[in-house]
């Protein structure tokens, strides 16, 4: 069945972006429909970030990330199969020379990359342009784990790290020049959370963001990678490098970084990665929401 998968998905990067898109949507759509527990927790995720938006707007919001997700599992195929040219045609990265300079200048950089839809996207613009490092969970099914990898090192010298790795290995990357691609925004029920204001609601989040760059001297990039409509591809953002940070207060850091992804999720909110129980762990003695 995952070769029967994965065939379909090599027979669908032919398709122009328009068409995936539209394919996409409706395979979106359709999960919105049928996947009953997932669509429990975008909307329990929508309420607890959103207590504004009354009902009717968060089940709107939350059938546009369907279709956006939807997209986003297909358009996979033109990360794993499109030439090098037509991804160079789709993929525009805005501020890569901010990063650049740092790199010449012999400067470590880890890359705060949020959870959105488009990171995967995000991911091998950047590999396109840089020899670079990022962190990689090991799939249960090893046709899709041989995919995954062989996809994230298509372009260039790419490092791939394992979660089980220590973080000497991320800090040796930095050190080596390479920029780390870091998504430090899930819960991962891990000793190295705590407990920090996302959305108004204390959040379980690690705090490797703030200790990977004492570690490693490394400047803090943000990268932020927008799914635009129909055809037009991806627009991969790379801001400004962060001033004072890490500071000797590890809470402040993590409360900085909650509080940075926070608005740039409310630039885009439908785009953010809501089907992942975000707010899981719970402080003792207060309920699950899920």
């Amino acid at each position: 069945m995952s070769r029967l998968l994965v065939a379909g998905l090599w027979l669908l990067h032919f398709l122009p972006l328009s068409g995936l898109a539209f394919l996409g949507r409706a395979l979106g759509l359709a999960l919105f429909t049928v996947a009953g527990r997932r669509r429990h927790i975008v909307l329990v995720n929508l309420r607890l970030c959103f207590p504004e938006v009354d009902e009717t707007q968060r089940r709107e919001m939350a059938k546009e990330h369907f279709k956006l997700l939807g997209r986003s599992m297909l358009e996979r195929s033109l990360l794993w199969w499109a030439s090098t040219e037509r991804l160079s045609r789709l993929l525009q990265v805005d501020g890569e020379e901010r990063m650049r300079k740092l790199l010449e200048a012999g400067r470590p950089v880890l890359m705060l990359t949020p959870h959105f839809l488009g990171l995967d996207a995000g991911g091998a613009g950047i590999a396109m342009r840089f020899d670079s490092a990022s962190i990689y969970s090991v799939q249960s099914d090893p046709v899709f784990d041989r995919l995954l990898h062989r996809g994230r090192q298509r372009f260039g010298d790419q490092l791939l790290l394992s979660r089980q790795e220590s973080v000497r290995a991320s800090v040796r990357a930095m050190k080596a020049g390479r920029p780390l691609y870091y998504l430090p925004d899930m819960d991962f029920r891990s000793k190295d959370s705590i407990f920090v204001p996302f959305f108004g609601v204390q959040t379980a989040t690690i705090t490797g963001l703030s200790r990977l760059a004492r570690l490693a001297g490394a400047t803090v990039v943000p990268c932020v990678t927008r799914i635009l409509p129909g055809g037009q591809g991806y627009a991969v953002e790379v801001g400004e490098p962060w001033a004072d940070f890490p500071t000797d207060d590890v809470e402040a850091d993590t409360r900085r970084m909650n509080a940075w992804i926070e608005a740039a999720v409310r630039t885009m909110p439908e785009q953010y990665y809501w089907v992942h129980r975000r707010f899981k762990t719970r402080p003792p003695g207060e309920a699950r929401p899920y």
